[in-house]
């Protein structure tokens, strides 16, 4: 049987997940920072600034390029997507399912919004 943690450690295998410096560096360069906290934990943690805010449940039809429901940024495959959750959790397995679905630089933020915060402040 396949644990959730199985799943995760199989996530991480083939994610290349930034710190916050480096995804900063990366969102400099053309990245964007996709920030899927529910809007009661964003309210209670606080704003990703510069982010775009899809929750969870919305992620893959608003990024896939080929979407009805895409965003203007999902232009094609090769976009650089750094999903960002709370601690880094839930964020890995969304940034595997988008390379499931062909988006080959999705990644996350290691430490998720906390590890940002304690960062930047």
């Amino acid at each position: 049987m396949t644990t959730v943690n199985d799943l995760l450690a199989a996530a991480r295998a083939r994610l290349d997940r930034p710190d916050p410096q480096r995804a900063a560096e990366l969102v400099r360069r053309g990245a964007f920072l996709v920030d899927t906290r529910p809007g009661w934990q964003r309210a209670d943690e606080g704003e990703l600034p510069g982010a775009l805010v899809i929750e969870r449940n919305h992620l893959e039809w608003r990024l896939d390029p080929t979407s009805d429901a895409r965003i203007p940024e999902a232009t094609d495959h090769d976009v650089t997507w750094i999903v960002v959750c709370s601690e880094g959790y839930s964020s890995s397995l969304a940034a595997a399912s988008l390379q499931d679905i062909g988006l080959r630089n999705a990644t996350d933020l290691d430490g998720g919004y906390r590890a940002w915060k304690a960062t930047f402040g």
